[in-house]
């Protein structure tokens, strides 16, 4: 049995218990009175309807067993949801959703058509309606991965790990993190209040962002006063390689001292610019990360070489909101002494996902397939990376407009460069569950 009927077999299981439920329930409420109303039943209802022999003659032989419960209950909605008619497409889409939600190990999702659009665009610098900031649809409640810059969310202070638990005024307890984030779009120009429960505060607080039309650069640099160069990648979408190179091949015709780079709220994107953008500071042939598979294999990813930046002095911010590919940029640097790292733990979002489109513009899937690991096999997912100088960014930072990640970050790097002491680290967190990112 291929790996593809064990999951449909998992799904069904699952959808058989929970119709037992509700049948169970049904029943209760047929034989007892409602309280405070002796003698009062719920209406009688129609047996369960067989199912049909074309919906049996369309699945594969093998399955027809497997699949007599979801075409039995497919039909009962059919025939006695108090809302007629029912939306097909709709019930298809929820049964993938359902089908997602029971693998448990990573991130398994689903896009409909139109999310689907919407993560492409944020993904690669598109126009989008939103309050911009990234978000992780995987938790209890809707969580921020990171603000996009200049964002109406960064301006309203959001943080990576905030939770989202209610939105204008109505609380999302129970409501899907998907469900949840298509409520937080909305034109430009209009207001939502999200409630936000923040690490480290003991009372939620509400904050007012008005929505704008959001574009995502991928590349943001400049040469500073210093002599140091700063490139910040916001995303790694499909073209961040060739914006990178433009920015890094721009600046070291200015002959700069050392460069840093800005993975800070970098949320991810495609591995394989994950592995263009480490190309660009690595040797050829280097490992920049494993995949490893739940039968033991693995997947080797090397540097491509042809870098412009290989050799100049380099350091790399991180935070808590450096994710995935970030991870994999930032442990491959870290890992071969390429690099310091500075800022905070990042997200630890290390596992892989095998983002498949569906047929006929139906949406697409993302199924988790195999676990990264750095070159020296460090496990990053639900762990993260610990910087090699910790430096916080406080709310007191935030409000005075400073930042001492930066200011560490420069520090550091022209200690490299005159061969002096490192910058001393301000102590870090013992990792314990509690400090570990949330999946």
């Amino acid at each position: 049995m291929n790996k593809t009927l064990k999951t449909i077999l998992v799904v069904l299981v699952v959808i058989v218990i929970a119709l037992g439920s509700f049948a169970g329930g049904f029943a209760t409420g047929h034989l007892l009175p409602i309280s405070g109303l002796p003698g009062l039943q719920l209406p009688s209802v129609e047996a369960p309807a067989t199912t049909a022999p074309e919906q049996l003659s369309v699945t594969p032989a093998e399955l027809q067993t497997t699949f007599a419960p979801f075409w039995e209950a497919w039909n009962l909605v059919h025939q006695n949801y108090v809302v007629q008619p029912v939306d097909d497409v709709l019930l298809m889409q929820g049964a993938i959703n359902g089908m997602m939600n029971t693998l448990k190990v990573g991130r398994n999702y689903f896009y409909d058509p139109k999310q689907l659009e919407e993560s492409n665009a944020a993904l690669n610098g598109k126009d989008y309606e939103g309050i911009g900031a990234y978000v992780d649809t995987t938790t209890e409640y809707l969580t921020v991965i990171s603000p996009i810059k200049g964002s109406p969310a960064e301006k309203a202070g959001l943080r990576s790990g905030d939770q989202i638990i209610a939105i204008d005024g109505v609380d999302m307890t129970g409501i899907s993190p998907e469900e949840a984030r298509q409520k937080v779009l909305g034109a430009d120009g209009t207001e939502v209040t999200l409630t936000i429960l923040r690490k480290g505060t003991k009372v939620p607080f509400d904050v007012k962002i008005t929505r704008a039309k959001i574009v995502t650069p991928l590349v943001e640099y400049e040469m500073r006063p210093d002599g140091i160069a700063y490139i910040r990648l916001v995303t790694f979408g499909e073209t961040a390689d060739i914006e990178l190179k433009k920015a890094i091949d721009e600046m070291l015709a200015q002959n700069p001292k050392g460069l840093i780079l800005d993975l800070r709220n970098n949320g991810g994107g495609y591995l394989e610019q994950g592995i263009s953008v480490a190309s660009e500071f690595l040797p050829k042939d280097k490992v920049v990360v494993f995949e490893k598979f739940g039968d033991g294999t693995r997947t080797t990813y090397k540097s491509i070489g042809g870098g412009s930046a290989t050799e100049i002095p380099l350091v790399v911010l991180v935070n808590e909101g450096s994710a995935s590919a970030s991870e994999i940029v930032a442990g491959a640097l870290q890992d071969y002494g390429r690099a310091k790292l500075i800022g905070t733990r990042s997200y630890g979002k290390g596992s892989v996902q095998s983002f498949i489109p569906l047929q006929n513009d139906q949406g697409a899937v993302g199924i988790t397939m195999a676990l990264w690991l750095t070159p020296k096999e460090r496990a990053i997912d639900h762990l993260g990376l610990a910087p090699d100088i910790f430096v916080e960014f406080t709310d007191a930072d935030f409000a005075a407009e400073r930042d001492p990640q930066l200011d560490t970050a420069v520090q550091a790097l022209l200690a490299i460069v005159n061969g002096s002491p490192l910058p001393t680290s301000m102590p870090t967190p013992v990792l314990t569950p509690t400090h570990v990112p949330a999946p």
